[in-house]
């Protein structure tokens, strides 16, 4: 009995680095989701319909140290050579930063474009150094791109982040960008480049549909129609989701309520600040498992009532 109890123990970690690489998949396409549906401090459409690649990474720590000690890890994604939809994600790690990427000692959440062909071939090495390798500078908000710099209509790579409710153009001079060999085995089985991940037509995970979906959305030309993505059911099976936008904007007042109601039952999210961080997030999901609701990460109508 005593060796069964000490072999569950050692496999638990293991089982939940398996589900991790496509929850984050889903956290991934939550933030996305949450920060286009505000048209007017989104990522303007017209640049990601121009883009060769994006790079999505959620919650981002930045740990408020004087110097470095940022890491995280997100998702590469890349158009397909007709430009009709989006490639399987490849996995990345993004590490370190000069002093102006000091966004604050908060999770960040992080999403960048790659606008030039030269920028999208340097990504997809096994390391890659913003500002070193590529240019980077800090994209535009709005409706459009209509407002560029010369600085951002010159730069390979265009970046963004969201603290604390606040999105805005940053830049990320000195960060680190690496591929996570070890996460891709896990979502497809083998460990892959992701050079060969975007560039060969493999089926992208089940966990990548929602995101997939949001991309193809969000990049498609104005009257032009978003393209379908088949994906790939091998990977370990992760919470299902569905990133929609509320049918009624939440106030910070809800979302004060839902933070002090989790953290009331036992669901720590930190300050009851009115911001739906990750931390945020992260507490609605163990809620919403608990309680044998779909599991999105989303503060719907049902978590809301359970509340």
């Amino acid at each position: 009995m005593r060796i069964l109890l000490i072999a569950a123990l050692a496999l638990t970690p293991l089982m939940a680095q398996d589900t991790e690489p496509a929850e984050r998949l889903q956290e991934a396409a939550a933030v996305f989701s949450e920060i286009m549906a505000t048209t007017d401090t989104n990522i303007p459409q017209d640049l990601l319909a121009d883009s060769h690649c994006v790079v999505i990474v959620p919650g981002l720590k930045t740990a408020a140290f004087i110097f470095g000690a940022k890491y995280g890890k997100g998702y590469l994604l890349c158009r397909s050579q007709d430009r009709s939809g989006w490639s399987a994600p490849g996995t990345v790690r993004i590490e370190g930063g000069s002093a102006g990427f000091q966004i604050g000692g908060s999770s960040t959440d992080l999403i960048m474009l790659v606008m030039s062909e030269r920028g999208a071939d340097k990504l997809l090495s096994s390391k890659f150094t913003l500002g070193v390798e590529g240019s980077v500078a800090a994209g535009p908000v709005g409706r459009t791109a209509t407002a560029q710099t010369d600085a951002q209509m010159k730069a390979d790579i265009l970046s963004w982040s969201r603290s604390q409710g606040l999105f805005a153009g940053v830049a990320l001079e000195g960060a680190t960008l690496r591929q996570d060999l070890d996460d891709n085995a896990t979502l497809y089985g083998r460990k892959l480049e992701n050079r060969e991940i975007v560039k060969t037509n493999i089926a992208p995970p089940a966990a990548a549909k929602d995101l997939l979906s949001l991309l193809n959305k969000y990049s498609a030309r104005e009257g032009g129609k978003a393209p379908s993505t088949p994906v790939s059911s091998n990977e370990p099976k992760a919470s299902p989701m569905t990133p929609k936008r509320q049918s009624e904007p939440l106030s910070r007042g809800d979302i004060r309520k839902a933070q002090e109601s989790l953290n009331a039952k036992g669901y720590d999210v930190g300050t009851a600040d009115g911001l739906m961080g990750s931390r945020t997030r992260a507490g609605i999901r163990k809620f919403q498992a608990a309680q044998k609701l779909p599991v999105n990460g989303l503060l719907d109508a049902k978590t809301a009532a359970r509340l």
